[in-house]
């Protein structure tokens, strides 16, 4: 079951769009409470990512990292998806 905010986060996966594959990911990035993850720069992570794992990720990382930091920093619970419109805006060339 999902957090229905970021107080009832417990782990990765109580965040909403986060599975155990991308608990790995924040864990390969040395981000070891979900509470970290706020006020962290989606953009910053998702390049941290595709540079320790030698592969450019696809797009819907990024959008899956600016759901959850969005998500710990007290915004609604939205789908990953809710963020590819603001992420094609904000980050152009990625």
């Amino acid at each position: 079951m999902k957090a229905k905010n970021a107080k009832g986060v417990l782990r990765f996966e109580d965040i909403p769009n986060i599975g155990p594959a991308m608990a790995a990911d924040f864990a390969m990035l040395g981000i070891k409470k979900p509470v970290d993850l706020k006020g962290q720069d989606p953009l910053t992570l998702y390049q941290k990512l595709c540079k320790k794992t030698g592969t450019r990720q696809d797009r819907c990382v990024l959008d899956t990292f600016m759901a959850a930091v969005d998500f710990m920093g007290g915004a609604p619970s939205r789908p990953w998806w809710h963020y590819t419109a603001s992420r094609k805006k904000k980050y152009p060339d990625v």
